[in-house]
């Protein structure tokens, strides 16, 4: 029984592109959850597999030099969010660097989720997702939103000059279809400096 399982699952995985993800539940049609937990550890005891976290597996990329090669933990957080068909967002620390507001490199990653919140242990490192209204997580720009979350993180009153300078010019590079949407998203004094970027357009 194991073993067919084994092979069926093999068969899907190699289907695939190396490193695309794998979660334990898209092979839940080849048996129950138990036969599947432990089809998945003999694949992972061959090799054809390498467990990232928790029942998310992936079948690596081989580079020439380096060997197996498994993908970034954003990668995975966004892979989550698509099995869970939930919004993600960067958050604290995790936006600011994303940015270039900051140089540190957070070993935990945070986002604002409309999905469930929980974490996610990668290796050493941990995608937390947080539970956020859905105003937090509507933003359709990748740079606005990502703004937004940067400034609530620095705080008002306590960005600096330089910070709202590089902000704007990072804003300049946004879709002013989408600067114009998530505008309304932001708090008061967000909008702000949004609306600087939108007037100096002058859109």
């Amino acid at each position: 029984m194991i073993n067919n399982i084994v092979v069926q699952i093999l068969t899907k995985i190699k289907k695939a592109r190396r490193g695309t993800l794998f979660f334990s539940d898209d092979f839940i049609s080849t048996g129950n959850s138990e036969a599947v937990r432990k089809a998945l550890q003999r694949l992972v005891k061959y090799g054809e597999l390498v467990r990232i976290a928790t029942g998310i597996y992936v079948r690596p990329e081989i580079d020439p030099v380096i060997g197996p090669v498994t993908p970034g933990i954003e990668t995975i957080a966004k892979a989550i969010a698509r099995r869970d068909k939930a919004r993600i967002v960067p958050a604290g620390i995790y936006a600011l660097n994303r940015l270039g507001l900051s140089t540190q490199v957070p070993m935990n990653l945070v986002y604002l989720t409309d999905g469930a919140a929980r974490k996610v242990k990668v290796g050493k490192r941990t995608i937390t997702f947080k539970k956020a209204t859905p105003k937090n997580v509507s933003s359709i720009g990748a740079i606005s939103g990502l703004v937004i979350q940067a400034l609530k993180t620095i705080g008002k009153d306590k960005v600096t000059p330089d910070e709202t300078e590089k902000i704007k010019s990072l804003l300049r590079e946004e879709k002013t279809t989408h600067l114009r949407q998530d505008i309304r998203l932001a708090p008061e004094w967000i909008r702000q400096i949004m609306q600087q970027v939108l007037n100096d357009n002058k859109v």
